[in-house]
């Protein structure tokens, strides 16, 4: 079939790279360019914290995270960046003072699934064992089914992977106006195809009802001192920042969810709050330099579940929130099933 990909952001990539592997052939359209400079999976830090987001989500996140965390290597292997793909476990501390709160949460997620029984409660020398330079803190959770994609290493194999098929046009920094059954419209042509995609996320708001942004930043650090090798989040009564180790001592903090489309550079607040608590989480952070400070919008329904909206020859993904790399490869294999090859 030739298919229309409306919007190819992080679930439009993982769309393509299952339907090439069926044979189809693609048109991409999007309105930033083909290496997603503009897109949230270029910001985002790829956690794939399955029990993490289990305290604040439905139980289908948990579902389709764990089937996610199957399909990541498979789509890394077909790109070529094998590597970027990360199962080590993940570790949640915090302050003598919060540890009230980071049981309640380990609680939590045990009375929500059986799964959750894995996690496991470090004393000071088993955290040590595992992450040494963790030893300041007294007690920590690890739990081992967690892992990470390096999300800029993807989105840049995928578009190179993309940009080099036979298979696949790519219409760059070409804004869609409009997408149907009938096809993909741009600067007023309609373009017609055999099935069409619409995942633009936030450029879809004028087809998707309730869908909104809602802010995130984060912030990257070469940090020469510090060797953390595993995601670490510190629970906090007014946020749970996170710890995302890349390559060559380099980390990704973030934190923070803002109910606001708005996409200007990290406010100062944010910083404060984000440097202040790596610092207090490691004092190897002090001597860090910042690299880069982000922020991004995820698009978001009004129950922050993903939706999969299905046509005659039609299928709109949307709505995943915070979740992108935990849920991409699992809703799109689930809308490809009850669509196009139902």
């Amino acid at each position: 079939m030739h298919i229309g990909i409306a919007g190819v952001g992080l679930v439009g990539r993982v769309l393509a790279l299952n339907l090439l592997r069926q044979g189809h052939t693609l048109t991409l359209f999007d309105e930033d360019t083909a290496y997603g400079e503009k897109a949230a999976g270029m910001t985002a830090a790829g956690m794939l914290a399955v029990f993490a987001e289990l305290e604040t989500a439905e139980s289908v996140i948990f579902e389709h995270g764990n089937r996610s965390i199957v399909l990541w290597p498979d789509l890394l292997e077909q790109v070529d960046v094998p590597e970027a793909y990360s199962k080590k476990g993940s570790i949640i501390t915090a302050h003598p003072q919060d540890y009230k709160e980071l049981d309640h949460f380990i609680e939590t997620l045990k009375a929500k699934v059986n799964e959750a029984s894995e996690i496991k409660l470090l004393d000071r020398r088993e955290l040590t064992q595992l992450e040494p330079d963790l030893e300041q803190h007294a007690k920590a959770f690890f739990i081992p089914q967690e892992g990470q994609v390096d999300a800029q290493k993807f989105m840049k194999a995928s578009s190179d992977y993309l940009l080099a098929h036979d298979d696949v046009t790519w219409k760059q920094e070409e804004k869609v106006s409009h997408v149907s059954e009938e096809g993909i419209e741009v600067n007023g042509t309609l373009e017609k195809f055999d099935w069409v995609f619409d995942t633009r996320g936030l450029g879809a708001n004028a087809q998707v009802e309730n869908l909104r942004g809602v802010r995130g930043e984060v912030i990257w650090l070469d940090a020469p001192e510090v060797n953390i090798t595993r995601p670490t989040r510190m629970l906090h009564p007014r946020y749970k920042i996170y710890i995302v180790p890349r390559a060559n001592n380099r980390y990704v903090i973030g934190a923070t969810e803002i109910e606001s489309e708005d996409m200007s550079p990290v406010s100062v607040r944010s910083s404060l709050e984000l440097l202040s608590a790596v610092y207090s989480m490691h004092s190897g952070f002090g001597e860090a330099r910042i690299v880069k400070m982000l922020s991004n919008c995820r698009p978001t329904l009004r129950d922050n579940l993903p939706n999969i909206e299905q046509g005659e020859k039609i299928t709109r993904i949307n709505g995943l929130y915070r979740h992108g790399y935990l849920l991409a490869p699992a809703i799109v294999e689930k809308a490809l099933k009850e669509g196009i090859l139902k």
